[in-house]
Formats: structure tokens, C-alpha cells, sequence
């Protein structure tokens, strides 16, 4: 594998999870190299952080919740950016199951009666999930309330603490609250048949700028998600998983794995967009976060470069 003697910069933000793990693979196993990049991953603390660097410069690229493009492209998002930024998904992620943690003392939704529960933030990124889920378990706004707390990892904490009732997870933390005695009240994936949770998202204007760029990046994170599907590597995998995050015990590695392989929750082949899960993510945005309907999916997508890396004439 030859590398060039010259790498450009792009600059990743990402949300902690273990559907990080292509980019880690493309990241030691040269394939972003190879492409003549120097990838550098910084996990956020929030979505607003992410949305606020991203929108300012200082990340290239996000790995980030396909509601969170929709959110600031209408201007509905947690905070109030100067202009429109210009949001746009290059390529999908992971279809992403949701996991709705709750204490050990909860065994149903009316346990949560008077409870507060800990988000990311209040009108943005999967906030619309958990009101759905909590609106199925018969519960109504008065009956818990919400709290802003940040990423996966600060949520979890809190719950683990018991500061909140619960909140929703990913994974790894989803494997990790259950053998810390926390319950899974619900899922996403029970919910919905198909749910667009991460995607991959550029700043229009600086992809328009550097499309070879763009490109490479594409070519060299779908050469890490073909070495994260491929068998031979599991057990490498698992190893670099745990490396990248520490927070992961030995004993849940395999069940992190398990749903990050999943057709039904884990990483999508190809980076293929889900259309329909977008269509769910809009109706939900619609029905709790927006004063409009919201319909037109191609409306947040940029998917030219993705189609010429897999030399695709037509959308996927």
C-alpha cells in the first residue's frame, strides 16, 4: 500500500458510539492514507457543540444524526446558528437502534410518573424518538420532564448516577447500563421498520471546493466498513473497538458487535441512505418539532459524491 508523501487534513466530529468503528478501521489500517488524508476524530459532548464547530469551520466532516441536518436546515435546531451552514448528507451510516435505558426501579412507563429523564437536547436529534416512545406508553407532557445533558456518554452517566430516570442510548452504552441491572424499557427498532439514525454529513461549500477530497474520504471510510463486515476480522475488530473505547468491558464487546453488524440496527453496506427511515425521521419532526410538514428528504441530501465513488448513475 503506497501512501503519499503529502496528506490533506479532514477534520472529523463525531458522536461517541461504537458505529465509529469504520472510520477507526479506516483510520489503522491506512485506507485513509492511502487516500492521501490525515483523518483526525474528535467525539463532541453535545449536538449543539458538533453544530456549532461544524457550522463555524472547524470540522470538515460530522458523523452526526440525519434529524440534526434536518433541524438546521430549517433553522428549528437546538441553538441559533448566524446563518444557514449548509448541512448536507454525503453518504448514510447506520440505521441505529435506540435504546430507551431506564434505573432498575423502573419496570414500566408509569414508573417514570414524576421523573425526569435526560436528553441531548429538547427539540433536536432523537428527542422525537423517546417523546413518541413516551407518548405509545401513555404517558402525557406534565407527567416527566426532560433534562438537557449532552452525548451518550454524559447521559448515561447521569442515569447511572440516578440524577435522571433514564434516557436513550447506543451502543456501546446500551450493553454497558444492561450489565450495570439497568432495563431497556424500548427500542427504535421495535417501533420503526427502518429509522435513518447516523449519517455522514459536509458543509456544501467546502465539498463543492474539494471534491477530490470528498471522494477520498468516501472511498477511504467504505474500504473500513468493508474490513468492520468482513468475518476474518472480528476478533481485530472487537480488539480496536475496545482500544477506541475503554468504557467497553470484555463482557459486552460481543453483544456491541452484534448490534453494530445488525441489518436491523447496525452500520447500512455500502453507506447507503435508508430513504424510508428519513421519511420516519421528517414525519417525527413534523409531529413534535415543527410548525410545517416536513416531506422532501432529497431536500437535505448530496449524494453525488457517493455515486461517483461506487459509479452509480442513478440516486441508490
Amino acid at each position: 500500500m503506497t501512501t503519499p508523501s503529502t496528506l490533506t487534513d479532514v477534520r472529523v466530529i463525531a458522536f461517541p458510539g461504537a458505529p465509529n468503528l469504520p472510520t477507526f478501521a479506516a483510520i489503522e489500517e491506512g485506507y485513509f492514507a492511502a487516500e492521501g488524508l490525515n483523518v483526525t476524530v474528535e467525539t463532541t459532548p453535545s449536538s449543539v457543540y458538533q453544530a456549532e464547530k461544524f457550522a463555524a469551520g472547524e470540522f470538515d466532516v460530522a458523523f452526526t444524526a440525519f434529524d440534526n441536518v434536518v433541524a438546521y436546515t430549517e433553522g428549528q435546531g437546538a441553538v441559533k446558528l448566524a446563518e444557514d451552514p449548509g448541512f448536507k448528507v454525503i453518504m448514510g451510516a447506520t440505521q441505529l437502534e435506540l435504546a430507551f435505558v431506564v434505573a432498575p426501579d423502573v419496570k414500566s412507563y408509569t414508573d417514570l410518573k414524576g421523573r425526569s429523564i435526560a436528553l441531548d437536547a429538547l427539540a433536536t436529534g432523537f428527542a422525537f424518538v423517546l417523546y413518541d416512545m413516551l407518548e405509545r406508553g401513555g404517558l402525557q407532557e406534565g407527567d416527566y420532564e426532560f433534562a438537557a445533558v449532552g452525548a451518550t456518554p454524559q447521559r448515561w452517566q447521569s442515569v447511572k448516577e440516578g440524577e435522571h430516570a433514564g434516557t436513550l442510548t447506543i451502543e456501546p452504552f446500551t450493553s454497558i447500563a444492561q450489565k450495570n441491572g439497568f432495563h431497556v424499557l424500548d427500542t427504535s427498532t421495535k417501533l420503526y421498520d427502518s429509522y435513518q439514525g447516523g449519517i455522514v454529513a459536509a458543509r456544501q461549500a467546502w465539498a463543492k471546493a474539494n471534491p477530490e477530497t470528498v471522494k477520498a474520504f468516501i472511498r477511504g471510510y467504505l474500504r473500513g466498513l468493508d474490513w468492520t463486515f468482513e468475518p476474518g476480522n472480528r476478533q481485530a475488530a472487537e480488539a480496536l473497538l475496545v482500544e477506541r473505547m475503554p468504557q467497553i468491558q470484555p463482557t459486552a464487546v460481543k453483544p456491541v458487535m452484534e448490534s453494530l453488524l445488525s441489518p436491523r440496527s447496525g452500520l447500512t453496506p455500502h453507506a447507503d441512505v435508508l430513504r424510508d427511515g428519513m421519511a420516519r425521521v421528517l414525519e417525527l419532526r413534523s409531529r413534535y418539532g415543527s410548525d410545517r410538514r416536513l416531506e422532501d428528504v432529497e431536500k437535505y441530501l448530496d449524494l453525488s459524491f457517493h455515486r461517483k465513488v461506487l459509479g452509480r448513475e442513478a440516486p441508490a
